[in-house]
């Protein structure tokens, strides 16, 4: 068995959870308005172009291979994009992995250049970006980057609204696997042998900063950029097939479990047509 780390992170969670309430709101007030953002996509194909929003910890990953699971769906995951460079000792490898080491953040037009040719590789097929934007400048430099794209531009953005103490209760729980980057829970999407990857047998691990204090300080700086994200999107409405509808939804809800089945049903409306898994 898995062992029992934190013992004491759900007494915690609830601690924090008030001041990181208080942060979202004060970054929420805080926030200007959005001046100059696009309020309508012209959706030019029937294809998915998502992105999903939402706090780490809060299931994004898991959320995108669920759908994978059902349909026929690519991806494109900046966190590997930066380990492939890595690996192949690219000189923008050596940079991420320099930036990354000493806590930093890559500039947005660096990710925005590694992602870019990806997404024009994929302008025939239906796709997720997972890992970008995480904040409204970045969202900014997608939109124009996307301007041109073939294959039209974003068509759906989904937040996973996620309590942070549920969240906060659920670090405990979570292994990952360094190399890939894959991430497991205890509790909602455990390895097949406890400890030990699923595709590679090799050892899972703990994130160094998956610890209920260090996390509640990451929440805090995420609601702090996620506000403005959101306001950027919120008034963007996209015309599909089925209709003009919002860009931005908003999912709700505590487990992987319960918001899949509402995933899963927004897709398969505003989408018919997406063919099944290979």
């Amino acid at each position: 068995m898995l062992p029992q780390l934190f013992p004491r992170a759900a007494p915690l969670a609830q601690r924090v959870c008030q001041s990181l309430s208080s942060a979202a709101a004060g970054a929420s007030r805080a926030a200007p308005a959005s001046r100059g953002f696009a309020t309508t996509s012209d959706a030019r194909s029937e294809k998915l172009h998502m992105i999903i929003l939402g706090a780490p910890g809060a299931g994004k990953g898991t959320q995108s291979e669920r759908l994978l699971k059902k349909w026929d769906i690519k991806t494109v995951v900046v966190g590997d994009l930066l380990r492939k460079e890595i690996t192949k000792g690219t000189a923008l490898g050596a940079r991420a992995d320099k930036v990354m080491k000493a806590g930093g953040l890559l500039p947005d037009d660096l990710v925005l250049g590694l992602i870019k040719p990806e997404l024009d590789a994929l302008r025939e097929s239906n796709w997720i970006l997972d890992g970008f934007p995480r904040k409204a400048s970045q969202a900014l430099l997608l939109d124009d980057a996307l301007e041109s794209h073939v294959g039209g531009g974003l068509n759906l953005v989904v937040n996973l609204a996620v309590p942070d103490e549920v969240i906060l209760e659920r670090i405990e729980e979570r292994w990952v696997h360094p190399s890939s980057g894959r991430i497991y829970n205890k509790s909602f999407n455990p390895p097949k042998v406890a400890g030990v990857d699923d595709i590679t047998g090799e050892p899972l691990v703990r994130r160094s900063d998956d610890t209920p204090e260090i996390f509640a300080k990451r929440l805090s700086s995420f609601h702090a950029e996620n506000v403005p994200l959101l306001r950027h999107y919120a008034d963007a409405t996209v015309d599909l097939k089925t209709g003009r509808a919002p860009k931005l939804v908003t999912l709700a809800g505590k487990t992987s479990d319960e918001i899949f089945p509402k995933l899963e049903r927004l897709v398969q409306e505003r989408f018919p047509d997406l063919p099944p898994a290979k």
